[in-house]
């Protein structure tokens, strides 16, 4: 369970003490919820226990090392058009590197999984004209239901876009996903977490996965909700 777009040191905190397992920070100059290396830093020291997760839109492998160094962080979060060959770069530079994924349909999704076969975690979100991401914009889940036995157990899948603590639990139970990613939809105003939602994310994302699992190991179907 990922936190993004943290802002603020206490926010961080709020993440790490809730039982969010990743806390990420925006590393795209001109972002709404961009901060200064220096302000990052600070905000990624403050959640404890969380693993640091810097997100990057195209800006250059050389560019992701340095800032990861700077910045301590475990994961390198690719949300532009960067290639494979960047992908395992940072990869053979001892990051963890997810490549976030808009596909339209699930051949889309397929050819992806393919392109970016190097990627630890292909993250799936859907696409919008207000940004990059951080903007609440949900993908159709089915796209990704269609293909999960294609994918295999293997690809690690995350999903963003449009989470809330309202529907996180149904896409846990309906994807079981790897990782869930929630920015915007536990927010009070851009770049500002709100406590009660952060808290009910991840424990409603925590109930949703232990269900799944349980259910899972007794032989009985995964309960989805309805679409």
């Amino acid at each position: 369970m990922k936190i993004c777009g943290l802002c603020r040191p206490e926010d961080a905190a709020l993440a790490a003490g809730a039982g969010a397992t990743h806390g990420g920070v925006i590393r795209v100059p001109g972002a709404a919820r961009w901060r200064p290396l220096e302000t990052a830093r600070a905000v990624l020291d403050a959640g404890v226990g969380l693993r640091r997760v810097g997100v990057f839109v195209d800006a250059g492998a050389d560019t992701v090392r340095a800032e990861a160094e700077a910045l301590g962080l475990d994961v390198a979060q690719l949300h532009g058009t960067e290639s494979p060959a960047e992908v395992e770069s940072l990869r053979r530079a001892g990051l963890e590197v997810w490549k976030v994924v808009k596909p339209a349909d699930a051949g889309g999704l397929l050819e992806a999984a393919s392109r970016y076969a190097a990627a630890d975690l292909l993250l799936v979100e859907g696409s919008s004209e207000a940004g990059a991401g951080g903007v609440g914009a949900r993908f159709d889940w089915r796209i990704l239901e269609d293909v999960l036995e294609s994918l295999g157990p293997a690809r690690r899948v995350g999903v963003a876009g449009g989470l809330t603590p309202a529907n996180v639990a149904e896409a846990v139970r309906r994807l079981r996903p790897s990782l869930v990613d929630v920015s915007s939809g536990v927010e009070r105003a851009p770049g500002e977490k709100d406590g009660e939602r952060v808290r009910a994310f991840v424990a409603r994302a925590r109930a949703a996965e232990d269900e799944a699992a349980g259910a899972t190991e007794s032989g009985d179907p995964v309960r989805r909700e309805e679409r």
